[in-house]
C-alpha cells in the first residue's frame, strides 16, 4: 500500500520555526494535505514530539518521533525512533554535547514548548540552532543504539548538508537513506546515487509547506514498523 509522507517538520520550538507551527495546525494541515505519516524534527531536541503525538492519537494519521541533530561538522543528521523513550534518549545525549548558550529570542526566534491544547507551557533556554561536540558518525551510531533511523538531511542544500560541509558522502557513513529538499527532482537524485535510499521532505518551518513534495512510500501496512522496513529495505 502507499502512503503519503512528510519526514522532515519543524515546530515552534525550532526558533527558525514559525509560531503558527503548534501541534494542532501541524496535524490538521497535514491531514488537509492527505498525508499518513510525518515525523516531528526540531533542532537538536525533541520536546515537542509528545504533544504532536497526543493530537494525532484519534485521528488516520502517524507521527513518528524524531530530531534534527547538527553534528560538530555543521551536518544535519534527521533520526526517526520507534518510540518517545528512544527519542529523548538521543536528546539527553545531543544536550551534553551542545555549548552553554542562551537563546536570543529577538534574534533568532522563540523556542517554544507546547502541550496538546497548543499552550506554551515553557520556553526553552538552551539555544538549539547550533553544533553539539558529536561527529557524523558518532551521530549516526547513536541513533543506531536505540533502534533509530539514521538521514542524511537536505544533501543538495549549499549548506549544513553532508555534500556542502564534505564535499562527498563518506564511504564509511552507517547509513544509506539520504533527504533532499522540497523544490528538487526526486527522479534525479535517484539516478545519481543508486546505491542509496532517497527520499524527499518538506523541511517545514512553516503551515504552508507542509506535505508539499507529496511523495509516498510503499508499505506492507500503516504503521511505524511497516514505515521503517520501507526506509532501510
Amino acid at each position: 500500500m502507499k502512503i503519503y509522507y512528510d519526514f522532515h517538520i519543524h515546530t515552534a520550538l525550532s526558533p527558525c520555526g514559525d509560531e503558527s507551527m503548534t501541534p494542532n495546525n501541524i496535524v490538521n494541515m497535514a491531514l488537509l494535505n492527505e498525508l499518513d505519516a510525518i515525523a516531528i524534527t526540531d533542532h537538536n531536541t525533541c520536546e515537542n514530539v509528545k504533544a504532536v503525538m497526543k493530537v494525532a492519537e484519534d485521528k488516520d494519521i502517524i507521527v513518528i518521533p524524531g530530531i534534527e541533530i547538527e553534528t560538530k561538522e555543521e551536518i544535519h543528521v534527521v533520526g526517526l525512533f520507534l518510540d518517545l523513550e528512544s527519542v529523548y534518549n538521543i536528546q539527553t545525549e545531543i544536550f551534553k554535547g551542545l555549548p552553554n548558550i542562551k537563546n536570543k529570542a529577538d534574534i533568532f526566534g522563540s523556542q517554544l514548548i507546547l502541550n496538546e491544547n497548543d499552550d506554551v507551557v515553557e520556553e526553552l533556554d538552551k539555544f538549539l540552532m547550533t553544533a553539539c561536540a558529536l561527529s557524523l558518525n558518532k551521530v549516526i551510531d547513536i541513533i543506531h543504539e536505540y533502534n533509530g533511523i539514521a538521514i542524511l538531511a537536505h544533501i543538495d542544500r549549499p549548506s549544513y548538508s553532508v555534500i556542502s560541509n564534505l564535499g562527498m558522502i563518506p564511504d564509511d557513513l552507517n547509513t544509506s537513506i539520504l533527504e533532499i529538499s522540497r523544490f528538487s527532482q526526486l527522479d534525479k537524485y535517484i539516478k545519481l546515487y543508486t546505491n542509496y535510499k532517497i527520499i524527499q521532505s518538506s523541511d517545514a518551518h512553516e503551515l504552508g509547506y507542509i506535505g508539499i513534495s507529496h511523495n509516498f512510500l510503499e508499505v506492507d501496512a500503516k504503521n511505524i514498523k511497516s514505515i521503517f522496513n520501507a526506509l532501510i529495505n
